[in-house]
């Protein structure tokens, strides 16, 4: 006997809605790429106004409200509109989900849900930040969240017009494990960065505790990361020009290095000019793209399979209609 659930499923795939997300996937992906980069900028902001605790309590706002008050002045507001940023990540990801189901692949399927769970423990790992008090560890990890959610969607994004056969290198293996190297050095910088915010001035509240690190050394053993980054993304690149790599693949370890560039020189400067806002926040936005663009470039070592796009059968002319059929032997 047949299940009675299958055509309902059949049904609710073949709905417009669904079908809407399966053909504007890929830009949903993009989308969820981006709001994850943005919550981070926002994060920021919370925490570079002092509006970590704007409301001092999860998941209300307050003890009796959900939203905040005017009495709450600005920090509330700020703090609160960064929450409701989550229910466009939530939005994002169910849209997505929708999306890979009419596409019918596992492979985006799995990669949309990942990005979907991890939003709400996002938000859970926030109200600890709260309940803590804006402890810096949970706020670091808060922050590494994002890097993992930014990394799930990257991948859906890339994989929506990939086949689901095993990934083909096109550059040698050593090569590839010198991408990986640059990666895995990209996150120690992330995380460095983390331990550095961590031991500065801007705590998200005027009482908040710090991680008791001297900021001067942690900041040292990062700025000596980020060295280390920008001299193998440089490798990468003559490497890659040596081997006569795709084009892609060079065009995308150049970008690296000069999102590197970019982010490193706001770095000292905010150093140098003792953590000014503007720049702190620009450093963050920066630590997002410099992880997207190491992304991309490990990405670009490997292809599979494209998936052709679906279109309408092809149609006969009328000439074509009326001939004769060919003899087959």
């Amino acid at each position: 006997m047949k299940s009675s659930t299958a055509p309902l499923a059949s049904a609710f795939l073949a709905s417009r809605p669904v079908q809407w997300c399966g053909s504007s996937l890929r830009g949903l992906a993009l989308a969820s790429v981006v709001a994850n980069i943005g919550i981070i900028v926002t994060g920021a902001a919370v925490r570079l106004t002092k509006s970590g605790l704007g409301c001092p309590t999860w998941p209300r706002c307050t003890d009796d409200s959900y939203v905040s008050t005017p009495e709450m002045g600005i920090n509330g507001a700020i703090e609160f509109g960064n929450r409701l940023l989550t229910f466009v990540l939530v939005a994002i990801a169910v849209a997505c989900f929708l999306g890979a189901l009419a596409r019918r692949r596992r492979s985006l399927v799995r990669l949309s849900v990942a990005v979907a769970l991890g939003i709400p423990g996002q938000g859970v790992i926030g109200g600890i930040t709260v309940l803590t008090n804006l402890n810096p560890w949970v706020v670091g990890l808060h922050f590494i969240l994002s890097v993992a959610l930014i990394t799930g969607a990257f991948a859906l994004w890339r994989r929506v017009d990939e086949g689901d056969g095993d990934p083909v290198p096109l550059v040698p293996a050593p090569l590839r494990q010198l991408a990986r190297v640059v990666t895995a050095v990209g996150f120690a910088v992330i995380a460095a960065g983390v331990v550095v915010t961590g031991s500065g001035p801007h705590s998200g509240d005027q009482g908040a505790k710090r991680n008791n690190l001297d900021p001067q050394q942690v900041s040292q053993i990062h700025a000596d990361l980020v060295f280390l980054l920008i001299g193998l993304t440089v490798a990468l690149w003559f490497a890659l020009r040596a081997v006569d790599a795709p084009a892609a693949a060079i065009r995308a370890a150049a970008v690296l290095f000069w999102v590197e560039m970019g982010q490193g020189l706001i770095g000292f400067v905010q150093y140098f000019t003792h953590l000014p806002v503007l720049l702190v926040a620009a450093h963050m936005l920066g630590s997002g793209l410099v992880w997207v663009a190491t992304l991309s470039a490990l990405w670009s070592l490997r292809a599979r399979p494209v998936v052709p796009a679906a279109g309408p059968a092809p149609t006969a002319t009328p000439a074509e209609a009326t001939a004769d059929p060919v003899p087959t032997a």
